[in-house]
């Protein structure tokens, strides 16, 4: 299709854990897309979605939505079933990118690292750790590192933890454990099928969380990580990959531990996230500003994508 002028519906708000980062993620692109010249039509995620987005009749969705229902497939069988197109990975990608085992199960196989881990029934964690500390506990289908938990043996938890401690296991019923891999945090975004660069996150205080992601001020961003040429190199092939092997589409950030002891065998992909941020503090568009496009450019480049 042409570059427009396009009519796009941007899908942002919702119910999640993340409405306002999905609000942030939204305006921002509206904004740029119509400082090109396009028309847009904000929508909130409501009860009242299809309806407004039936009314709209739009050219294109831009799925700024994160977390549930926007990131796990639900929005996108919605919008499959509406006949219209959509940005972002599609229905049975983004299925499988949600949930952390089902990641591990598509991507293991074909030699990407990735930390071995364990479901555990929250109840158990009161009376028994499922690995040796130190430990990671997660949400098996939630983003931007919501409900995220490093058990230490100095940790205010407690040994065993403590049922009345703040964390995951009061939300959440069952949950992924994970063996905590020291290091450095770092993340590739991939667009279309480029990986842009490697940023390093270097957290001001505690570990890369939900408040650490999207809080001016908490986490510095290196971008291009300092890191060695070859360890970079292989992080932009794993992302690429990954991306390749969940058929992706548009924008996708995969996020690595690397232990800097062990060089290239230190490596290990958390995940991949389908809908990654596109707010001022978000990576993505700090990648593509390092490699020369500006922010209306990569909103561009994300809707051309998926309305061909």
């Amino acid at each position: 299709m042409s570059r427009g002028p396009w009519h796009v519906a941007v899908l942002m708000g919702g119910w999640s854990a993340e409405r306002e980062v999905s609000l942030m993620s939204g305006n921002g692109v509206a904004d740029a897309l119509e400082s090109r010249g396009h028309k847009v039509t904000r929508i909130d995620m409501d009860r009242d979605v299809a309806l407004r987005l039936a009314e709209a009749k739009p050219d294109v969705v831009f799925n700024a939505l994160h977390g549930v229902p926007g990131e796990d497939g639900t929005v996108q069988g919605m919008l499959d079933l509406m006949g219209l197109k959509y940005t972002h990975s599609g229905l049975v990608t983004s299925v499988i990118a949600i949930d952390k085992e089902l990641t591990k199960q598509a991507l293991v196989p074909h030699g990407v690292p990735m930390p071995t881990g364990v479901m555990v029934d929250s109840e158990s964690l009161f009376s028994v750790d499922p690995l040796p500390r130190p430990y990671v506990l997660k949400p098996v289908n939630e983003g931007s590192s919501v409900g995220v938990a490093i058990v230490k043996d100095d940790s205010n938890y407690g040994n065993p933890i403590a049922r009345d401690a703040v964390g995951p296991w009061q939300e959440f019923d069952r949950l992924l454990a994970e063996p905590f891999i020291k290091g450095r945090e770092l993340t590739v975004a991939v667009l279309g099928d480029t990986p842009l660069a490697v940023t390093e996150l270097r957290v001001k205080s505690g570990f890369y969380d939900y408040d650490a992601k999207y809080t001016d001020g908490l986490t510095e961003h290196v971008c291009p990580a300092d890191v060695p040429a070859d360890v970079a190199q292989r992080m932009k092939d794993l992302a690429l990959q990954s991306h390749r092997l969940l058929g992706c589409k548009g924008a996708s950030r995969s996020d690595f531990r690397w232990d800097d002891e062990h060089g290239l065998a230190g490596i290990f992909l958390l995940e991949v996230n389908t809908q990654p941020g596109m707010t001022p503090l978000s990576l993505v568009p700090e990648q593509a500003r390092a490699i020369g496009m500006d922010y209306a450019e990569l909103v561009e480049r994300i809707v051309g994508e998926a309305l061909s």
